[in-house]
């Protein structure tokens, strides 16, 4: 299996070809994908590039290298986090972060005694 490899910092006019002809002077490149916003197609700025053969030298070599007008971001991928539990972090953003849920919940108890019935 290959080496994945996050490429960052790309013009917004480069094509997955252009990673292929780029990445392949170090080595055999299995896929390169520039990665796109799913509403406007238009391409997000980075892309995965994988590499059967090759990838450190790459790495080595393109980091910091320029690419049609732009200095290159280049090091191997880190594994992609599971999504499920992002949105408990929303959550607890609201519920505890910086007084929210706190403050009105019993900051002091003078929020609830004003919601009493007497």
């Amino acid at each position: 299996m290959g080496k994945r490899i996050y490429v960052g910092n790309l013009s917004f006019n480069t094509t997955s070809d252009d990673l292929r002809q780029t990445f392949g002077e170090y080595g055999q490149v299995s896929n390169a994908s520039v990665v796109s916003d799913r509403e406007t197609g238009r391409s997000r700025g980075f892309a995965f590039v994988e590499m059967d053969s090759g990838a450190d030298e790459a790495i080595a070599a393109l980091n910091g290298r320029e690419l049609s007008g732009r200095t290159l971001t280049v090091n191997e991928a880190r594994p992609r986090e599971e999504r499920g539990g992002g949105g408990g972090g929303g959550g607890g953003y609201r519920g505890g972060g910086g007084g929210g849920g706190g403050y009105r919940g019993g900051g002091g108890g003078g929020g609830r005694d004003r919601d009493r019935d007497y």
